[in-house]
């Protein structure tokens, strides 16, 4: 059994994302960009020189965009960004920013390393 993670197409000059391919089970197969382009219609609406696309891993940011309220692609940075709901201000634009997951990690990461920093110190 294949699994086939979530494929994003989404305008280069802007990031707005214009199609997802959700992910898949079973006996499927990976398309290519131009496939795509033949099998969704909405793709059709496009040059294809003008979109993107990213691969994800099946289950990949899985938490993110079963939490979020929007997505797009960074076209700067090409990362997937994502926008969460603001109970307090639900009217607010949406702000995106890198998936959460990631910046948990980022968050453990700097702790550490501050948590090593204050250890040489106390030694000193």
């Amino acid at each position: 059994m294949n699994e086939l993670g979530r494929k994003i197409y989404y305008q280069l000059s802007t990031g707005n994302v214009v199609f997802t391919r959700g992910e898949m089970t079973g006996n499927v197969i990976e398309s290519t960009k131009e496939q795509d382009f033949t099998s969704y219609s909405i793709l059709a609406d496009y040059n294809p020189n003008t979109i993107g696309v990213v691969q994800l891993e099946y289950g990949q940011y899985a938490e993110e965009f079963a939490t979020c309220n929007g997505y797009r692609v960074n076209p700067e940075t090409l990362e997937l960004e994502f926008s969460y709901p603001n109970p307090t201000e639900p009217e607010k634009p949406p702000v995106y920013q890198k998936p959460l997951s990631e910046e948990v990690e980022e968050t453990k990461a700097r702790i550490t390393d501050l948590e090593l920093t204050i250890a040489e110190m106390m030694v000193m």
